[in-house]
């Protein structure tokens, strides 16, 4: 993780070499919304929702659903989003029976707003805050600042960099712990196990690094990919997130996208892991 670390600093520092024509249009977006944003003050907007459900042999229910702002003109560079997730499916209780429980359950929001010293250039302060039931961490948030570089952007292609210091505080998740007695021997069950309980850890604030690469590419008049990877990176907990999506475009408003996310956090309480994969296949409605 040192490695992704060092690698996103060095591509963070590539934009002052680099040159592009600059252009006010958006990769990922047709024609016709790059054309209503020009009109809104640089505004756009989308929304996604994805459900699956499954009945007979095995039962499951799954939603998703994502609202985001976008805002770029001569001296703004905003974001603000808000995502959530909900599963349900059979559950075995432990003792052989099967219970339909809720599997997942996050959300997350965030907002960042950026202020252009020129075409290329920005500052930038953005925000973050998560809440995840079954996550290596039950919540997390960051405020930071940073310098932002947009190295290019056309009509076809968009990579933008940040780089910059923040600040975070989280609650680990639940986990559990051996029980002692006071003269610190283990606490034992009827049958001689070990006792245990569940505790709550402390939660825990430092001082980190927070780093954003955006890559956005229009395949055909139609299609769409985008990529962006955050790192907040500090001396107790790494987190990474990459998001990459696939979006086709049916009409003006209406799109298909395929989505995959990794999440990872490096400090996590036993019973959890560190890495968590989403697949998504949603229907996107742009405004």
């Amino acid at each position: 993780m040192k490695k992704l670390l060092l690698a996103t600093l060095v591509l963070a520092a590539l934009p002052f070499t680099a040159s592009a024509q600059d252009a006010t249009a958006n990769p990922a977006a047709t024609p016709d919304q790059n054309a209503d944003a020009a009109k809104n003050g640089g505004w756009t907007g989308n929304g996604e929702f994805g459900f699956a459900s499954s009945r007979g042999n095995s039962r499951s229910e799954n939603a998703n659903a994502k609202i985001g702002f976008n805002q770029e003109n001569e001296l703004w560079k905003n974001n603000f989003y808000l995502n959530g997730l909900r599963s349900k499916g059979e559950v075995d209780d432990g003792d052989g029976n099967s219970q339909f429980s809720t599997t997942a359950n996050r959300y997350d929001t965030g907002a960042s707003v950026g202020y252009k010293f020129d075409p290329r250039s920005y500052v930038v302060t953005a925000a973050r805050y998560e809440h995840d039931d079954f996550g290596a961490n039950l919540w997390q948030g960051i405020v930071s600042v940073g310098y932002g570089y947009i190295a290019l952007k056309n009509e076809k292609a968009e990579l933008s960099f940040e780089i910059g210091p923040g600040f975070k505080r989280y609650q680990p998740a639940k986990s559990t712990r051996d029980l002692v007695n006071a003269d610190g021997t283990p606490v034992l069950n009827a049958d001689g196990t070990a006792a245990t309980e569940e505790y709550k850890p402390d939660a825990e604030s430092e001082v980190v690094g927070r780093g954003l690469i955006n890559a956005k590419y229009r395949l055909t008049d139609n299609t769409a990919l985008e990529d962006t990877l955050l790192v907040e990176a500090g001396s107790k907990n790494q987190y990474y997130q990459n998001d990459i999506g696939l979006s086709v475009s049916m009409t003006k408003k209406l799109a298909l996208k395929i989505g995959y996310q990794i999440r990872y956090n490096s400090d996590t309480q036993p019973g959890t892991v560190s890495t968590d994969k989403l697949t998504t296949t949603n229907l996107v409605y742009n405004f």
